[in-house]
């Protein structure tokens, strides 16, 4: 399955949490110290595959199956990003971060959802289909 546009910009998004949760979790002091050298990263490593295989991501995939379940022109758009909003919070505070810190740094993902749906439904036919449309291809 090819990649989305929409799909870059939902997947830089995550990937910038991935790297931040931890920034999320722990606000910086005050005055802080001097910066310890920087560390690479994978991008495309065992954060996206911890993502992936993260129950409140299996939710929110199941939450947008459920939203389209009726077809796409009887989706309830608000309802769908509250239930993605109260999903992000509890992930949020799955990983020791702040819960509303998660769901204000996801808010775009619900309308990136959308937008990628419109453009290829099959994204909502399989979990797998529907990681690498938000993720990218492993």
């Amino acid at each position: 399955m090819k990649r989305h546009p929409a799909g870059r910009l939902a997947a830089g998004l995550l990937t910038a949490l991935a790297l931040g949760s931890t920034a999320l979790a722990h606000p910086p002091a005050e005055k802080a110290a001097a910066a310890p050298p920087t560390k690479t990263a994978n991008l495309q490593g065992n954060e996206a595959q911890a993502w992936i295989d993260d129950p409140h991501i299996h939710r929110f995939y199941e939450t947008a199956v459920a939203a389209y379940a009726q077809g796409p022109d009887k989706l309830d758009f608000p309802a769908f990003e509250q239930k993605s909003y109260a999903i992000f919070r509890a992930f949020g505070a799955s990983r020791g971060g702040s819960g509303e810190a998660m769901q204000d740094h996801l808010k775009l993902i619900p309308r990136q959802v959308v937008q990628i749906v419109k453009e290829d439904p099959k994204v909502l036919d399989s979990y797998e289909n529907f990681c690498l449309a938000l993720f990218g291809p492993p």
